[in-house]
């Protein structure tokens, strides 16, 4: 009985324990993220929300000794979302105190109890006065700092007075009656978290419309919001397509929100220092923040082309007089100084007649449409139904543009039209912009024809039936000429097979070579983008508004109907993001082309061998150029239904399209590999010295790792900025190779990085020194030695932890310019030497 007695006793102990355990440590959990009279923090003392996402607390900016108190994510402790005292830091690492003071206001004070800042220096969200020193502070999960009075009312928040940052269910107040207008406001420096020069803000206008700020005037602005996106973004630029929202109600409450960013967990805007408000995103696998988007990239900054001047280019400005104008100051123009902006040539009907007169002669003023428009600044709203807002804007002479959006309405614009800017397809809106009749107009045109006609006329009759009949002959032997040879050049295609399948090319589009002549100006030298040894690349616009890159084979190249139809076979059976696309081809007589999609950033190497675009090219862009383009070769090697090796990756060969992307191109020198074949000998060796491996520069033999080892070497320019040719006049370091095996060995392989990324690799440092590694890995003299693509693609990714140590490179022992001598002792075939390349893209 005494057992029993003693046994109920010790659960009846154990089962006290265990509740004023729990008790205590749900008490000491609560506590952690809460402020009140008698809980104050100082010095390292944080409080952290609950769930841990965010923590607050004292901290000191990088090389910095002053401290602030801020906010910042628990698990990411350097990326600070909001700054109490940034006007009035503590100096010198003293230390200070926050707590709740006698009034009930949140108070943070230095060590000589001096205020450095107070919740009341701001006007409560409520308007209540606070009395009570009963109030607590509580840091929530979605990083909103609360004080509260007794009764539980918010009394002050810190999502009403943000800092340089947005979080998800954040309001952006343009317009309340509850609520003052709310802005962003950027750091002084990466350093001094004080006011800088950029604020960011959400105006309440017809439409609201997201402004940044430079002082107080502007510097990008996003378009009049219709509802579901900005009238003047595309894309994530601004990031209307993931969460954000525009919020206008009855009651007159204008803001700006955004909830969880596609299926990330963790998201936030952020208006940088160098006033670009940048989307970013919490990779969890990676264990980094990600940029989605950002804005304003180099076109999109506020004015740049001035009155009528229009920016056409994602990541170079690039302005251009709208149809009917001209440059007011061509000086100024033609040195890149758009800021005064282009005049009309010919004034409006509207100005130089009164409006019975214009219309008694029928020479009303007309409208060009412009299509994938940012519409400018200061719109002027009109309730004129869409088939009416034409005939609103003629009735007023200094109305000079509109447009029609469904949500929005007739839009009209009077005087200049500032901040205008061609979009990417299916992003922005029609424009449509008043001229003079006479623009449209054929007259003078039809009058030199008449006048030449009159001139000529008897020598054409005269001769014309002898041009006739010629010409009619010439087009019957071209066209005869033309079908033997695109029998004779794609009778291989058909019977060309790979696990069961049979390739055709019959799904491409045979284009008319006179379209195509019409479509680049006759080939006119003004639309060549570059020249090489197999011929020309022309930018072509056909008659459907399609933009085309073209590739005209030169007769006199290297590059005959084997090497035509390789590429066209090749290229037309693959389909992958990385690889540039091929639209179509052209054979007429002895004339053979290749017609691609355009892209307007041209070619890697006019990016990252230039002084200044290199600058363009942060990390984050390099690292994606590279992931690119290892995706693309695993493509080539591994995915696709054929197994293809380039035999000519450079960088001359990587075009960029309008978002850095990279795409590989010039499959001339393919090689395609059938069944379980994995290597082979050629007799004809072709490529470009410098990015050729050893083993088929001297030897013939090419496989995978030949593509492995041109990749290498392009790695290892992308992150030098340096080409591996650039070395030749260095007698120490006669390549890049050696120059970074050097480095390697004294541990010192980061020097390799290119100077114009040494002001923000920092936190991306081991990530540089893994493409390096992986670089060296790929150059190594032994084919064995190297990593297949999928191995570097997992390297790259940090799917493979443990890299090996990599072996010497090739051609290392020996100095580049003795390749000449072996290329003539091999007598293989056509190589260019160093960086000469086959296709040379010239920026323009």
């Amino acid at each position: 009985m005494a057992v029993t007695k003693n046994f109920l006793l010790l659960l009846l102990l154990l089962h006290c324990c265990y509740y004023s355990c729990f008790f205590v440590e749900f008490a000491t959990a609560t506590a952690t993220d809460t402020i009140t009279f008698n809980h104050s923090i100082k010095g390292s003392e944080t409080i952290i929300s609950n769930p841990s996402v965010f923590e607050l607390g004292f901290f000191s900016p990088v090389n910095s000794t002053n401290r602030y108190l801020g906010i910042w994510y628990s698990f990411s402790p350097n990326v600070v979302v909001w700054v109490a005292n940034r006007d009035n830091p503590l100096r010198d690492n003293s230390n200070g105190i926050l707590k709740i003071s006698m009034d009930g206001n949140l108070v943070l004070s230095d060590a000589r109890g001096q205020v450095l800042w107070s919740s009341s220096n701001s006007a409560t969200s409520s308007g209540t006065t606070m009395v009570s020193n009963n109030s607590s502070a509580q840091l929530l999960a979605t990083g909103n700092l609360v004080l509260k009075d007794y009764q539980g009312t918010t009394i002050w928040e810190s999502f009403v007075h943000p800092c340089d940052t947005m979080l998800p269910k954040m309001r952006l107040i343009a317009s309340s009656k509850q609520q003052s207008k709310a802005q962003l406001t950027s750091w002084k420096s990466v350093s001094d978290p004080s006011i800088g020069s950029f604020s960011a803000s959400l105006e309440s206008r017809n439409f609201p419309e997201a402004f940044i700020w430079k002082g107080e005037r502007p510097y990008w602005r996003s378009g009049p919001w219709n509802g579901q996106k900005f009238l003047g973004t595309f894309g994530t630029n601004f990031g209307y397509l993931d969460g954000l929202m525009v919020v206008d109600n009855k009651e007159g409450n204008v803001y700006g929100t955004f909830g969880f960013v596609r299926s990330f967990t963790f998201s936030r805007y952020v208006l940088t220092w160098q006033g670009q408000l940048a989307l970013s995103y919490w990779s969890s696998e990676k264990k980094k923040w990600e940029i989605l988007g950002s804005a304003p990239n180099l076109c999109g900054v506020y004015g740049t082309c001035g009155a009528f001047g229009s920016c056409s280019s994602v990541f170079s400005a690039e302005c251009r007089c709208l149809r009917g104008f001209e440059p007011s100051n061509k000086q100024e123009w033609n040195t890149g100084n758009w800021i005064s902006g282009c005049v009309r040539r010919t004034p409006l009907q509207c100005d130089r007649l009164n409006k019975s007169t214009a219309k008694e002669s029928g020479k009303d003023d007309a409208f060009i449409k412009l299509t994938a428009m940012k519409v400018p600044d200061f719109m002027i709203l009109s309730s004129a139904p869409q088939d009416n807002c034409k005939d609103q804007c003629l009735k007023n002479c200094s109305c000079t543009a509109y447009a029609f959006d469904i949500a929005i309405g007739c839009m009209l614009w009077s005087g200049n039209l500032i901040d205008l800017q061609q979009l990417p397809n299916g992003n922005g809106t029609d424009l449509y912009i008043r001229l003079d009749n006479s623009e449209f107009s054929e007259r003078k045109q039809l009058a030199k024809v008449i006048t030449i006609a009159v001139l000529v006329g008897t020598f054409i009759i005269a001769t014309g039936a002898y041009f006739l009949y010629m010409w009619n002959y010439k087009q019957r032997v071209r066209k005869r000429k033309s079908n033997e040879m695109h029998s004779q050049g794609f009778k291989g295609i058909e019977s060309l097979k790979f696990p069961g399948e049979v390739l055709k090319q019959h799904e491409l589009r045979l284009f008319n070579f006179e379209k195509l002549a019409v479509a680049t100006n006759n080939f006119h030298s003004d639309t060549m983008l570059g020249e090489g040894g197999f011929g020309q690349v022309y930018r072509g616009k056909l008659e459907d508004g399609l933009v085309i890159a073209i590739k005209r084979l030169s007769r006199a190249s290297g590059q005959g109907l084997i090497e035509f139809t390789n590429e066209v076979v090749v290229i037309s059976e693959l389909q992958h993001r990385n690889l540039v696309k091929l639209l179509g081809y052209c054979v007429d007589g002895e004339e053979k082309m290749l017609i691609y999609e355009y892209l307007p950033n041209r070619s890697l190497d006019a990016f990252v061998f230039d002084p200044l675009k290199k600058k363009l090219l942060d990390w984050r862009k390099r690292f994606n150029i590279i992931e690119g383009i290892g995706r693309g070769l695993l493509y080539l090697h591994r995915d696709s239904r054929l197994k293809i090796i380039h035999r000519d990756l450079k960088p001359s060969n990587i075009l960029l399209d309008e978002e850095l992307n990279p795409k590989i191109s010039d499959f001339g020198m393919a090689k395609i590999f059938q069944g379980n074949d994995n290597h082979a000998n050629t007799r004809r060796v072709v490529g470009t010295y410098g990015y050729m491996s050893p083993e088929y520069a001297f030897e013939g033999l090419f496989s995978e790792k030949s593509d492995v080892f041109s990749f290498g070497v392009l790695l290892l320019e992308i992150v030098s900025g340096r080409r591996n040719s650039s070395f030749h006049q260095d007698e120490e370091y006669s390549s890049l190779l050696k120059f970074a095996w050097k480095l390697w060995n004294e541990n010192n392989i980061i020097a390799l990085t290119d100077p114009a990324l040494s002001s923000c690799y920092q936190d991306d440092e081991n990530e540089i020194m893994r493409c390096l590694q992986v670089g060296l890995l790929c150059v190594q003299e032994s084919a064995r030695s190297r990593p297949s693509m999928p191995s570097v693609v997992s390297m790259l990714n940090g799917e493979i932890v443990d890299l090996p140590t990599p072996n010497k490179p090739a051609f290392t022992g020996r100095h580049i310019a003795s390749y000449t001598d072996s290329s003539s002792q091999l007598n293989r075939g056509k190589c260019s030497i160093n960086n000469a390349s086959l296709t040379t893209i010239d920026g323009r």
